[in-house]
C-alpha cells in the first residue's frame, strides 16, 4: 500500500534551518511530480513547493522563495525540503504528497525563540 513518511521536523529558533525528508513507497515515485504542503493551526493547507519527476523543474510559494529548496533522490524514493532562514510564520505541520493523491502523517515544524 502507499506510504509517505515525513521526518526531520522539530523546534528551531528564528533564523535557523531544518531539513525535512519524505520516504515514499507503494507508488511509482520516480515518475511522480511531488509536493510539500504545510498546515498551520486554524489555517488551510498550503502548497509550499513542487518538483517534477526528474527534478528538472521546481516551483515555490512566494512566502518561501529564496529560503526553501525542494529536491529528490529517485534511487532512494525520498523527497527533501531544505528550510533556511526560518521564521515563526513557518510554524506548521509539513506534508509531502504526489499532487494531493496520497497523504502521510506529516512532521511538525515549530519556529520559536
Amino acid at each position: 500500500q502507499v506510504q509517505l513518511k515525513e521526518s526531520g521536523g522539530g523546534l528551531v529558533q528564528p533564523g535557523g534551518s531544518l531539513r525535512l525528508s519524505c520516504a515514499a513507497s507503494g507508488f511509482t515515485f520516480s515518475s511522480s511530480t511531488m509536493d510539500w504542503y504545510r498546515q498551520a493551526p486554524g489555517k488551510d493547507r498550503e502548497l509550499v513547493a513542487t518538483i517534477t519527476s526528474t527534478g528538472g523543474s521546481t516551483n515555490y510559494a512566494d512566502s518561501v522563495k529564496g529560503r526553501f529548496t525542494i529536491s529528490r533522490d529517485n534511487a532512494k524514493n525520498t523527497l527533501y525540503l531544505q528550510m533556511n532562514s526560518l521564521k515563526p510564520e513557518d510554524t506548521a505541520v509539513y506534508y509531502c504528497s504526489p499532487r494531493g493523491r496520497y497523504w502521510g502523517q506529516g512532521t511538525q515544524v515549530t519556529v520559536s525563540s
